[in-house]
């Protein structure tokens, strides 16, 4: 990374952090999960540069398939941005501004300018040249940005209605938080597992060619299990799989008798793990993406997608995984529900 971007980044950063509790009384922000509305002349509105605006902000949530996008990009100009599309919950501004000096380019975060939990990113810069080279240089930082103001401003909805019930059972089961969105409901209990439904989702479906749209259900809900941590080669992807499918097959049964829930290990869709922390950094673990798919007779089932967090609990000395997963038809796309999910594992305290 370039010096300027290391600047950037610690500017950037200087203004989001300790924010967590505030309380705004302003407007809800507008907008779908997973667009990021970039505000810009139409003479900027170009290639090359909207070419390195998809590259590096439209990166894909690896390893879905279907693709799953982490964002979308809406373009308005100066002369369209008025009215409640102001609200839009990610606004990125790309302006050329003449009088800056010869070197300087501007890049500056805010927080809630016209609606509550927004996030507004401004570039600016003295010409095209110069947009282009910073955009080129500083985009994986917003990119990064944008994706987490995404995930913990779901989060913070999702903790302002809780289900005492639901968050009581969880917390003397495993000696956790999570939050969970309202209507979450415990349908599987055991000592060492839990599986919890979230509220059903509709998003509208457009079905090749005719033109017509119909309502497809998307299906989530998160599963949490423990089990006994003796050191640390369990946290490695080959051992927490081994695990997982153990965990799976033995709670996780199909309505068809003799299916249930396995991992989908076609190269395609391989699971990928990597380090990761919850909302705080209070809690460091092993974050693993993938496809799951139903098993057990000769031709599998359709699956969907899952999202875990592995840990090892302080005071348990157990290693608990927070997995939630979401089934849903191709035709629709799954970053809002897969968003819910980072959320819901990105959000666990210890209790």
């Amino acid at each position: 990374m370039k010096v300027h971007g290391l600047i950037f980044y610690f500017f950037i950063l200087a203004g989001i952090i300790g924010c967590d509790e505030k309380n705004f009384s302003g407007l809800n922000v507008t907008g779908k999960v997973g667009e990021i509305l970039v505000v810009c002349d139409d003479a900027i509105w170009q290639k090359p540069l909207t070419n390195e605006l998809d590259t590096a902000l439209t990166q894909f949530i690896m390893p879905y398939w279907p693709d799953v996008p982490t964002f979308e990009l809406v373009h308005r100009n100066l002369e369209t941005f008025e009215g409640a599309i102001k609200r839009h919950r990610n606004i990125l501004f790309l302006t050329i501004d003449k009088t800056l000096s010869k070197s300087s380019t501007s890049i500056v975060s805010k927080k809630d300018v016209w609606a509550n939990r927004q996030l507004v990113i401004e570039i600016t810069a003295k010409s095209m040249e110069q947009l282009y080279a910073v955009c080129s240089d500083s985009l994986q930082e917003v990119h990064n940005l944008f994706d987490q103001a995404e995930w913990n401003r779901i989060r913070k909805y999702f903790r302002e209605k809780q289900s005492p019930y639901v968050n009581d059972k969880i917390s003397a089961n495993f000696g956790i938080h999570i939050e969970l969105p309202d209507g979450a409901n415990i349908v599987a209990s055991q000592p060492n597992f839990y599986r919890v439904e979230l509220p059903n989702a509709s998003r509208p479906i457009e079905f090749v060619g005719s033109g017509q749209q119909d309502v497809g259900a998307i299906y989530s809900g998160v599963m949490i299990y423990q089990y006994p941590y003796t050191d640390s080669s369990q946290m490695t992807l080959p051992n927490l799989l081994k695990a997982r499918d153990t965990m799976l097959k033995y709670n996780v049964p199909h309505e068809t008798s003799r299916l249930y829930m396995g991992t989908q290990y076609t190269d395609l869709v391989y699971p990928e793990a990597s380090k990761s922390t919850n909302f705080n950094g209070s809690i460091s673990g092993v974050e693993m993406r993938g496809m799951f798919v139903f098993k057990g007779k000769a031709i599998h089932t359709t699956g969907g997608a899952f999202w875990s967090f592995h840990f090892v609990h302080p005071k348990t000395n157990k290693l608990l995984c927070i997995s939630g997963y979401v089934d849903a038809p191709s035709t629709t796309s799954w970053t809002h529900s897969l968003r819910e999910i980072e959320a819901i594992w990105k959000s666990v305290s210890i209790q």
